[in-house]
Order: C-alpha cells, then structure tokens, then sequence
C-alpha cells in the first residue's frame, strides 16, 4: 500500500533505482543546447532589422535603391509623361510620395515576405488614396475553393475586413515566392534567421568579452601552508579588492596578474582566438546580406572578392536584385489599378535613368543602333521603346 512505509519500524531504505554511467555527461552537454529566436514576422524583425546593422543596412539598401528608380507609364502605342496613374503615384495619401510608400512596399516584402496596399474609393475611376498596411496585422482569409474572400486588419483589439468581390479587391497583396504556404510568402528574414542568431550571438559575445577584458575567466586557488585551504575573511576581502581595483574594466585591459602566497590560477575558458567567433561572425554577416541579394562587398564585409570592384558588384545588385523586384512589384501595382479603373498601363523601371546601368544601356543602344537588318520598329521593340505612329 502507499502508506505502508509508516507502519515499518526502523530506519526507511532508499528506494533502488537504476542510474546510466553517462547520465551527468548527458545532463552537461544538454544544458548547452542551442536557443533560436521566433520566427515570427515581429520577432525576425526585432532581432534581424532593428537589433542586427547587416540586415538593417541590406534591407534599407534594397528598398531605398528600388523606391529611387525613376518610372515609366506606357501603353503599347505611347509613352505617357503626364497620366492619372502617375498623379497617384506621385501623392498616394497626404502623408507620402512615391519614394515612401515603395520603399515601405519593398521594406515589407524584405522582412515579411507581404506587402499589402489599400486603395481608397474616390469619385474617380481610379483610387483616390493609395495606403501600405503592416503585414504582421493582416491575415488572408480563404474561402471554400482556397481562393481569399477576404482580408482581416487586426489593430487595437479592433478587426476591419477588407472583403473581395469578384474581380476586384481593395487589397493589393504582393507576396514573394514561397513553396509550401499558397497564401502567405517567405521573406529573406526568414532565410537568413540562422545567420541573424549567429550574427548576434557574436556581437554579445564581443559586448561581454569588453566589459570582462581583464577579468579572468577561470578560478585562484587558494594552496595554503599546513594544508590550510581556506583564505581568512580579511585575505579574502582583500583579494576580491584587488581584482576588482586593478583587474576588471577597459582601463585595466592587458594587465598583469601577481600571484602571491600560495595563489594559483586556472583557466576555464576558451580565449577569443580558440574561439574564432571573429570569422563565425564576418561569415554570419556574409550570409545575411546573399540571402537579401546585396554584394557583401556593398555593406563593407571585408573578404570578399567575388566582385573585381564596386562598380562591378553595384552593377550586379541593381541587374540581380533591385530591378527585379521593383518589376515585379510594379508590374503588380500596374494590374491592380488597371482592375480598379479599367485603364490598362505598364509600369516599370526607367533602365535609361539608372546611374549604375549607364555603361551597358551605351553598349546596348550602340549595338541595336548599328544594326542595319534591323527595322525602326524592331529596334525601338529591343530597347523596350512602344511604337511611333507612322508605323502602324
């Protein structure tokens, strides 16, 4: 019975139990187990934007760059310099232009993988306002076939549903390619979380390792005379006085320690260079700016020399990484207010204005240009030109 044990006389018995001979081996190497951040959209952006310099740089190198190209607004016959599309996008709402709403687009695509643009109904054909919502407050809402019926904005406790009618929707998502979600998109953030822990990790391993510069890390042993191992309260008090006087801090870094009186020093730590969390960190670095499609060299990684120089590897990130995604976005953008005003325009980047671009736009142009089997009409398509009017 369970209260048998009171009836017993005598001294109890510790119950028998069977122990692993690697149990405290087992117990010690789990107590270094390894601890990620969420993945969350609010946690990635906390710790991998606002709390890590390669990812707060890479995002806002992509987005400023991509929000700066100049746009061109045409149809298949004309080039429009003056057109409703382009009054809108050049004020969106009172508060923004268009660098700002786009760079918030691209922000938004980079560190969640979402973007989400409300249009607010004017007396017009076309929106009257343009706005760019958070996308950690939006949630699609599927209907029955896995098409969205609708999108709820959680703000304040308060939930506003954006609904869908056939056709045309209010809410403009953009998403990035993601393989296993079919409503949401997966984000660089994401890609690059890992490389984010481990990016951090290292800067609060070198925070810790300056504000303990000069306090080893490791133990005094105390070897007394007569095989008196223990120090007096005054020794101790004293020794304690010591270290902290002229062992701890900056100012005391590279300072000497002297051992006297039967003192010993055993080291229990790993020193920085057995540690090489220096290049744990520079490679960590390196793979938070790849997964966001930046040169390392751009945001002054040292190492890397996949790139001859900078003119070279900023032509790289406008051709591989900005001009992509702003196409895409704009392109997006364009189909979108096209649903909305039945006026049907493409919207893309101005390759003729990009500054980075310059010396193969001149070699592009001279080799059309000199192309003598090459009609007007087919040189003016190969320069993504639209048509003149004589040729039709």
């Amino acid at each position: 019975m369970v209260f048998d044990f009171l009836k017993r006389g005598g001294p109890l018995v510790a119950v028998e139990r069977k122990a692993s001979a690697a149990g405290r081996v087992l117990a010690w190497g789990a107590s270094g187990r390894v601890a990620w951040s969420p993945r969350d959209t609010v946690s990635l952006t906390r710790t991998g934007f606002q709390g890590n310099p390669i990812g707060y740089r890479a995002v806002r190198l992509v987005a400023e760059a991509a929000a700066a190209l100049p746009v061109i607004c045409q149809d298949a016959e004309r080039r429009y310099e003056v057109h409703p599309v382009l009054d809108l996008l050049a004020r969106p709402n009172a508060a923004q232009g268009r660098a700002e709403l786009l760079e918030a687009v691209y922000g938004y695509l980079l560190l969640a993988g979402n973007a989400y643009l409300e249009a607010v109904a004017g007396a017009e054909a076309l929106p009257a306002e343009l706005h760019v919502l958070r996308p950690d407050r939006m949630a699609l809402v599927p209907g029955t076939d896995g098409w969205p019926v609708g999108y709820d904005y959680a703000v304040g406790g308060r939930v506003h549903r954006f609904a869908v009618s056939e056709g045309q929707s209010p809410i403009c998502h953009i998403r990035a390619f993601h393989p296993t979600d079919d409503h949401y998109g997966l984000s660089p953030m994401q890609a690059a979380a890992v490389a984010v822990d481990v990016h951090n990790s290292a800067s609060s391993w070198s925070k810790a390792l300056l504000d303990n510069a000069a306090r080893p890390s490791g133990a005094i042993v105390y070897k007394g005379v007569d095989g008196q191992s223990v120090l007096s309260s005054d020794q101790y008090d004293r020794l304690v006085s010591e270290i902290e006087t002229h062992h701890q801090g900056a100012r005391n870094a590279g300072r000497p320690m002297l051992l006297e009186g039967g003192l010993d020093w055993k080291p229990m730590g790993f020193s920085p260079a057995d540690m090489e969390f220096h290049e744990t960190k520079l490679a960590a670095a390196r793979e938070i700016a790849i997964a966001f499609g930046v040169p390392p060299m751009l945001v002054g990684i040292p190492g890397d020399a996949t790139y001859a120089n900078y003119q070279e590897a900023n032509r790289a990130f406008y051709r591989l990484t900005v001009l992509p995604l702003a196409t895409r976005v704009l392109a997006a953008l364009a189909h979108w207010l096209g649903q909305a005003s039945g006026t049907w325009v493409e919207l893309k980047p101005d390759l003729d204005q990009i500054a980075a671009l310059a010396v193969e736009r001149d070699q592009q142009w001279a080799r059309v240009g000199a192309a003598d089997f090459l009609t007007v009409a087919e040189k003016r398509v190969l320069l993504g030109l639209p048509r003149l009017a004589e040729e039709e």
